[in-house]
């Protein structure tokens, strides 16, 4: 089949539709699928779309059948330097393998969307980057176990001059560069989102998998965003890396700085790419949890601390900002379509603390009642754990991936390359439907 490169019958039908109805549309929607897409005319679901009565009260709702968008967020580093979050991905993918009865489910099997910054960027790249096997590289545990055995040289403060900085830098770009070889951005299973802070341009930089299938500048090393989107926030700690071509050059420091919380921009991306979730209009057209890294008790910061806490302070302020404006925009539809966790009262100086210590701190977290924020309201406890939270939230996604087995409509139409430059010339980009076609 011909390589497509761009798609303006779906820009089209996107601008006209508040000119036809909806029944209309959604014919639209199929015919593009099935000829535009490459969609074979032996996919039954297709001759079922064409056959199947349609609901008039599905069409006024504008929902027929057309499924939620599964979005994770993962929180920088905060207090535990990524073990909560990480914690609660190895607790999820537990309840989503006894839930579905798939002793080797992954998370990246039943999310469409992932954003992470810092430490929740490096867990993002480990779970949705694929391996030698079709499937992710890491699972949940495996990615726990990842952090716990390097974490002191990912975030380890380098306050003992510029060698010592440039030896770390070293060390923690020939780990990323061995645990992810030559993947890109490219390479990765669902949609990603992966901050950091660019200093050439004074401006938040946010690493994406769909502008990599746009423009080739933007697709770059996995192992290099990794470093980006760890780099220590300081001057010295600036790391400057290229895109796979050469054309884009950025000095990356620390994704905390741009975005600590990323829940709000990967919103923000789904409603507003028709080309991959053409049906995703409003906040009740998502699923999204979003995992913070606990939050410290600055009691023991004062003026002489150091600029790395207060820039931890501020970090976790922008978080609760965000959990906050997010709270509020998914309104009534908050306590099933949006759960948060963050652990609360570590303390100060947990990140100095040995690992087994934050694992404890981790799990006594994830057994909390947490606070929910209500903007300008403060915060209230809510009646379930963090972990009862996360129980119940596998099952809402392990629903939502059933329902697509049987849908007439694709939730989610995802770029595609195949094969990789790097195993052959030939190359072609086409959009593949997920659990649709």
């Amino acid at each position: 089949m011909a390589a497509v490169t761009s798609f303006p019958q779906v820009n089209d039908i996107e601008s006209m539709r508040f000119d036809v109805d909806k029944l209309t549309y959604e014919i639209f929607s199929i015919l593009e699928n099935r000829f535009l897409f490459g969609c074979d005319d032996s996919n039954p679901k297709l001759h079922v779309a064409a056959q199947a009565p349609v609901d008039g009260d599905d069409l006024k709702s504008g929902k027929h059948n057309s499924g939620k968008v599964r979005i994770l967020s993962i929180d920088g580093g905060g207090s535990t330097d990524g073990i909560l979050a990480a914690k609660s991905l190895a607790y999820l993918e537990d309840f989503l393998r006894r839930k579905s009865g798939k002793p080797d489910a992954r998370i990246a099997d039943y999310f469409d969307v992932v954003a992470g910054s810092g430490a929740g960027g490096i867990l993002a790249a480990l779970l949705f980057t694929k391996g030698k096997d079709g499937s992710s590289l890491f699972t949940a545990d495996g990615a726990l176990n990842f952090l716990i055995k390097n974490r002191r040289d990912i975030f380890r403060s380098s306050d003992g001059g510029i060698f010592r900085r440039v030896f770390r830098s070293t060390k923690v770009e020939k780990l990323f560069r061995k645990m992810f070889g030559e993947c890109t951005l490219k390479d990765t299973l669902k949609s990603v989102l992966i901050p950091c802070y660019d200093l050439s341009t004074r401006a938040p930089f946010l690493f994406s998998r769909a502008d990599a299938y746009e423009m080739d500048g933007y697709d770059f090393k996995i192992h290099d965003v990794c470093v980006a989107t760890s780099a220590e926030p300081t001057i010295s700690g600036a790391v400057q890396m290229w895109s796979v071509d050469k054309r884009t050059k950025i000095t990356a420091v620390d994704g905390g700085i741009a975005m600590n919380n990323p829940t709000a921009a990967a919103i923000t991306h789904v409603l507003n790419n028709k080309q991959e979730f053409p049906f995703c209009n409003t906040v009740e057209d998502l699923l999204v949890v979003s995992l913070g890294n606990g939050e410290s008790d600055f009691g023991a910061v004062n003026l002489n601390s150091s600029p790395a806490a207060f820039t931890r302070i501020a970090g976790e302020g922008a978080s609760d900002v965000v959990d906050q404006a997010v709270s509020m925009a998914f309104g009534p539809h908050r306590t099933s379509n949006y759960i948060r966790i963050q652990g609360n009262g570590i303390g100060a100086k947990s990140r100095g603390q040995k690992t087994i210590n934050i694992l404890e701190k981790a799990d006594e977290m994830l057994t909390q009642k947490n606070l929910e924020a209500v903007l300008f309201k403060g915060k209230k406890m809510i009646e379930n754990t963090n972990l009862e939270k996360l129980e119940v939230f596998a099952g809402e996604v392990i629903k939502e991936e059933e329902r697509r087995k049987s849908s007439l409509l694709p939730t989610v139409l995802l770029k595609q390359a195949f094969p990789s430059p790097r195993t052959s010339s030939a190359s072609a980009t086409t959009l593949s439907t997920i659990s649709s076609c």
